[in-house]
């Protein structure tokens, strides 16, 4: 259900959005109102994406890269004209492998783009939107990080940090009108399973009750009640579609 004018007025940054949940969420604020700007290394599919979904710009960036990220808030809060939304959608799963077997050049690089990434793209948006007194921040995180998932230790560990990051910041910003929350998705249909071998997505679809894997638009439904107004008194806190998997 498309509600037509939840997100009239407002705008929103969205990471990892030229595919995936990113993408969906981004198409879904549009279409009930919004005005976007879509953030994401793949400079082609950005556009190939801002073309489909009608967004007001883009911005191909590393979200690893701290400098490239404060630029990337500056520009966006000149083509908006204000911040209200953050959207945290971008991430990679690193090696398949045991944690004595894992290449620390994979593990520092899930930790550089799923956590230290995140945290940059917090610490460089979250000023504009004190400055106009409201914000929603969504973190994707993933029930990895509630639960673990062997053989995806450094994936596993960067989601937790998410999880982690967002109760503390949600407490800080508790009373300044911006509410930040974290959403864990079981395995869902995107192309970040191309990443995974296929035994490692058997792996996690035996896990979800349900039996099935997600579909994006199920999350994305979620990330835009997260990123709305109607998610009031609602902070620090992580929301779940896990098809079962995880009910806490």
């Amino acid at each position: 259900m498309i509600y037509t004018d939840r997100f009239k007025g407002r705008t929103a940054i969205v990471t990892g959005a030229a595919s995936g949940l990113g993408k969906a969420a981004a198409k879904r604020i549009v279409a009930e109102g919004g005005a976007v700007v879509l953030w994401d290394l793949n400079a082609d599919a950005l556009e190939a994406a801002k073309a489909e979904i009608g967004a007001a710009g883009v911005v191909a960036l590393d979200v690893s890269d701290q400098a490239a990220v404060a630029a990337a808030a500056k520009q966006s809060a000149e083509i908006l004209g204000k911040i209200d939304i953050l959207i945290n959608s971008a991430g990679i799963t690193g090696a398949t492998v045991p944690v004595w077997e894992f290449p620390v050049d994979s593990w520092l690089k899930v930790m550089d783009i799923n956590l230290n990434g995140l945290f940059y793209c917090c610490r460089e948006v979250i000023p504009y939107m004190l400055d106009g007194g409201y914000g929603r921040i969504v973190n994707v995180a993933s029930v990895a990080g509630k639960e673990g998932n062997p053989n995806a230790s450094a994936y596993s560990a960067s989601k937790a940090g998410v999880i982690g990051l967002t109760k503390s910041l949600g407490k800080e910003l508790a009373t300044k009108g911006v509410i930040v929350n974290a959403l864990t998705p079981a395995t869902f249909e995107s192309p970040i399973l191309a990443q995974l071998p296929q035994s490692q997505v058997d792996y996690m679809r035996s896990k979800i009750p349900m039996g099935r894997l997600g579909v994006v638009d199920e999350s994305a439904a979620t990330v835009c009640f997260m990123a709305s107004e109607e998610c009031s008194f609602t902070t620090a806190s992580v929301f779940d579609t896990s098809g079962g998997r995880t009910t806490y």
